[in-house]
C-alpha cells in the first residue's frame, strides 16, 4: 500500500497516480467532464471535494475557526492568511 509505486499513469500528460480513483479525477481534466453539479447555482466540478467547497458560498457555514482570537472562516486558505496577524 506504501510501496511508493504509481501504477496508474495519465496517457495524455504523464502523471502517474497511485490510486485508480486519483486517476480517475485528474483524467476529467483532459475530458472536460464536470459530473458534480451545485443544486443552487448549477455550477460543475470534477470532483466531490470541489463541489462541497463550493457549497459553503451558498451558505453561512464557516468551519475553519482561528484558534487565537475565535474568528471563522469559510475557506482553510483564509484562515491561514489571517492567522499571519496573530505572529
Amino acid at each position: 500500500i506504501h510501496s511508493g509505486e504509481k501504477p496508474y499513469s495519465c496517457a495524455d500528460c504523464g502523471k502517474s497516480f497511485n490510486c485508480n480513483s486519483y486517476f480517475r479525477v485528474h483524467r476529467r481534466t483532459h475530458t472536460g467532464e464536470k459530473p458534480y453539479v451545485c443544486g443552487d447555482c448549477n455550477k460543475r466540478f470534477t470532483a466531490k471535494s470541489s463541489l462541497r467547497v463550493h457549497l459553503r458560498v451558498h451558505t453561512s457555514e464557516k468551519v475553519f475557526t482561528c484558534e487565537d482570537c475565535g474568528k471563522s472562516f469559510k475557506h482553510r486558505s483564509t484562515l491561514t492568511i489571517h492567522r499571519r496577524i496573530h505572529t
